[in-house]
């Protein structure tokens, strides 16, 4: 979950920079087929391309067309609104995760998980504030890639009970990979040699990250794992300070404390009965 943390954050201000010369789908693109390059020494270690089949291919393309429209609009939100609104808002995919874990995991749903819930919906509506100017296309997008990417990891928890890591992330560039084939040939622009790097960057901590948060979801349930993403909120806002110039007010800062209080009583372990 550290690794996790730290090339989400790094991924978030690359992608700033790539988007701003070329269109999301091309973005999207490259960052799928970089990234099956850099996973080739992992594909070999664990086997080569015959450990790669997989008995639920249904559920891998399901699962990979779910998170790629997650994706597509967490960058498309990412040219919209600041660093720090984006990823506080992000930071409901944990209470989105634990209502569908809930539902379709049976985990369990106790008053602590339901007091998470509501403090998440109310600082969601803190930072958004709906009846001052209703909520913007920025904001609307990064909700539903929220909820996007929600769906997408109980898919993952799914799928680590029968595939690695490994055949997973290598399932996730492929499926990518071919979604997003035509339209990133359709807004194609040649990158200049600044935004390769930044695309680099962004193969690399897409396809990592991802890595290291389906190696921790191996170990604990999803309703546990996720929550421990909460220095990404504070993180990834001075950095938007710091290279953006951007600010933050106090309301925005009470409703992430809020959604980040929510995510910390879900960590809250109840003792079991006799």
């Amino acid at each position: 979950m550290a690794g996790w943390l730290g090339l989400m954050v790094v991924m978030a201000i690359s992608g700033r920079q790539a988007t701003r010369e070329l269109d999301v789908f091309q973005v999207m693109e490259v960052r799928s087929l970089i990234g099956l390059l850099m996973l080739a020494p992992l594909v070999h270690a664990a086997g080569g391309l015959r450990a790669m089949r997989t008995a639920r291919p249904g559920l891998h393309l399901v699962r990979n067309t779910v998170h790629y429209g997650a994706q597509y609009a967490w960058l498309y939100a990412l040219t919209l609104i600041p660093l720090a609104q984006l990823v506080a808002l992000e930071f409901t995919m944990p209470i989105w995760t634990l209502l569908l874990a809930a539902a379709f995991l049976g985990e369990s749903l106790n008053r602590w998980k339901a007091a998470a819930v509501a403090l998440g919906v109310i600082g969601v509506v803190l930072i958004v504030r709906p009846a001052q100017a209703g909520v913007s296309p920025g904001q609307a997008i990064a909700l539903a890639a929220a909820v996007g990417f929600a769906v997408s990891l109980i898919f993952v928890k799914l799928l680590t009970r029968t595939e690695d890591a490994t055949r997973i992330m290598f399932w996730m560039l492929v499926v990518q990979s071919v979604l997003g084939a035509w339209p990133a040939l359709a807004t194609w622009r040649w990158p200049s040699p600044a935004v390769w790097g930044w695309l680099v960057v962004i193969a690399f901590c897409g396809t990592f990250s991802h890595y290291c948060m389906v190696r921790a979801m191996r170990h604990a349930q999803a309703t546990v794992i996720v929550p421990m993403d909460f220095l990404r909120v504070p993180l990834t806002a001075l950095a938007g300070w710091a290279i953006y110039a951007e600010q933050i007010d106090l309301l925005m800062v009470a409703g992430t404390g809020l959604i980040l209080a929510g995510n910390l009583l879900n960590l809250r372990r109840v003792p079991a009965r006799r």
